[in-house]
């Protein structure tokens, strides 16, 4: 594990299975349909039991998904998370479509429904970088820039106290030690 502090928010970098962790909120990399997936997204769904499905068919009902960048949230089900938030991050097309501009909205869209609710800690997985292609070396910089820049605007009344970058792949968590040793 590594943590940094920035402004008064700690910043952690895991190795593991965000279905474990313990908080107030994980995030999803879902998909536009809400309905589970593979990755991530299946794994929040299989371990949090059907309740966190059938929030979200409710919530299809009420505005037919959840597009690229935005986010959305329900209960955790049998997570030991008081929230789940869903965010669909953007599919890889070789950058030129807005993927950067997407993937940080799914960051920002999250921090602010976390906010929202009153969470003071939150865990991301790595959004995008698995079946939707996003390269894990641009993913972890936009990631971290976005998570950063947020930081620095967020109303100190409202302050996220942690936010950790739950990997489950080792070579996500050597990228994402090296982006934050900038903050040492």
């Amino acid at each position: 594990m590594k943590t940094v502090m920035i402004g008064n928010t700690r910043i952690s970098v895991l190795s593991g299975d965000i279905t474990t962790w313990k908080g107030d909120v994980i995030v999803n990399a879902a998909n536009s349909g809400l309905l589970g997936g593979n990755g991530v997204d299946g794994a929040i769904h299989r371990a949090g039991g059907p309740e966190i499905m059938e929030q979200c068919k409710e919530i299809r009902k009420l505005q037919g998904g959840c597009p690229p960048g935005h986010a959305v949230i329900t209960g955790a089900g049998n997570l030991d998370v008081k929230h789940v938030i869903h965010t669909v991050g953007p599919i890889w097309e070789g950058g030129g479509r807005g993927e950067a501009l997407t993937l940080a909205d799914c960051y920002r869209s999250s921090l602010q429904l976390a906010i929202e609710v009153g969470a003071r800690t939150i865990a991301f997985p790595n959004i995008s970088t698995g079946i939707y292609g996003y390269p894990k070396s641009p993913a972890c910089d936009v990631a971290l820039k976005a998570v950063s820049e947020f930081l620095q605007v967020e109303p100190l009344d409202h302050r996220i106290e942690q936010i950790d970058f739950v990997c489950f792949e080792m070579d996500n968590v050597k990228l994402y030690m090296r982006w934050l040793e900038r903050f040492e």
